[in-house]
């Protein structure tokens, strides 16, 4: 999925898979626990989604804020055009979400939001590139920024391959899946990587299933 490519039914599947990963295997769960905790019902707020990819985590959050008394703005980020339209195409019925095409690295807000969400796409960064990311964002965000990704453990590679050899098995898939399980930061470096990268403060635990996140907030 890194590489630039036209929309076609391969990226299809393979975005639709990893909806379907997000929702069963612990990602939602990740973000509905700070969602509790930082979106107060009534309360009115504005996000950026970094790395968004295809925008199902601004659409569970919008969701979970239309249930919840919420009023919401999220700018949806990605580089990847093709996967940005699709992003957009089933986004259709979220007017709070507006996307837009913008490498993560180089991105920045005309003005702070109240919170930073960037999901599963750490491990697509070399060690360098994540700290630069990290520095980067530390600043977005006037109440919150959180930075969820897998944890590599043994257990967690071999549940992926698993995984991908029983259910999602579609070639693009398979080899995302195992390429990121096997990318993704250990609990202590991704603990070192946020200390590298200044934050001080800074909260991180593990989550369900194979999920850890580090966070900031005021």
């Amino acid at each position: 999925m890194d590489r630039p490519q036209l929309v076609s039914t391969e990226l299809r599947i393979d975005l639709a898979n990893l909806q379907q990963l997000n929702r069963y295997f612990g990602s939602y769960r990740l973000i509905r626990h700070f969602l509790r905790r930082w979106f107060l019902p009534g309360s009115s707020v504005t996000a950026i989604d970094l790395c968004t990819g295809f925008g199902d985590i601004p659409r569970f959050v919008i969701d979970w804020c239309r249930g919840n008394g919420v009023s919401a703005q999220i700018t949806a980020i990605d580089f990847q055009p093709a996967t940005l339209a699709l992003a957009m195409e089933h986004s259709r019925s979220y007017p709070e979400i507006t996307f837009t095409v913008f490498d993560a690295l180089k991105f920045a807000p005309e003005r702070p939001v109240d919170f930073v969400f960037c999901s599963l796409a750490l491990h697509h960064f070399g060690d360098d590139a994540a700290i630069r990311l990290l520095q980067h964002i530390r600043f977005m965000a006037r109440r919150g920024i959180l930075v969820a990704d897998l944890e590599r453990t043994d257990f967690g590679i071999l549940g992926i391959y698993l995984l991908t050899s029983c259910a999602y098995r579609e070639p693009m898939t398979r080899f995302d899946a195992r390429l990121s399980i096997r990318r993704a930061f250990s609990f202590s470096e991704m603990h070192q990587i946020a200390s590298l990268a200044g934050w001080e403060r800074f909260g991180h635990r593990r989550f369900f299933i194979s999920r850890q996140a580090i966070w900031l907030e005021s």
